[in-house]
């Protein structure tokens, strides 16, 4: 792995977590505005607890889908992307909500993340 390649992976996951902040803070102002709103429906309370690694891990896709708009870089299916985000997303909320459910957000992050370093650093080596 050459210092190009090391950077084009650094950028990459840092544009990823960008975006998974900005997708996680839409779905926190949805999910506050609803339990502000007195929603005292369970089904609503749950769906909206298990839409956050769905939202956030989008984000680091899309994160990681818009760099690759830049002419010459390489593209991938938009699922491909995605199904790495969502299982570090969903993996780090699991692990973290029995500490507390706004806690999730910090497993999200830092799983999403290396996911999103992992799935970057395989096709860096099949590249």
């Amino acid at each position: 792995m050459n210092a190009k390649s090391l950077l084009a992976v650094v950028v990459r996951v840092a544009c990823s977590l960008v975006f998974a902040g900005i997708f996680y803070t839409g779905w926190m102002a949805v999910a506050i505005a609803a339990f502000k709103a007195g929603i005292e429906s369970i089904a609503v309370r749950v769906i909206l607890w298990l839409c956050a690694p769905v939202v956030t891990g989008a984000g680091f896709a899309v994160g990681v889908a818009l760099f690759e708009l830049l002419p010459g870089a390489r593209r991938s299916k938009f699922v491909d992307i995605y199904k790495w985000s969502l299982i570090g997303c969903v993996v780090g909320a699991g692990a973290v909500f029995p500490f507390g459910p706004m806690l999730v957000v910090f497993g999200m992050l830092v799983l999403g993340t290396v996911s999103v370093t992992l799935r970057e650093s395989v096709r860096l080596k099949r590249a």
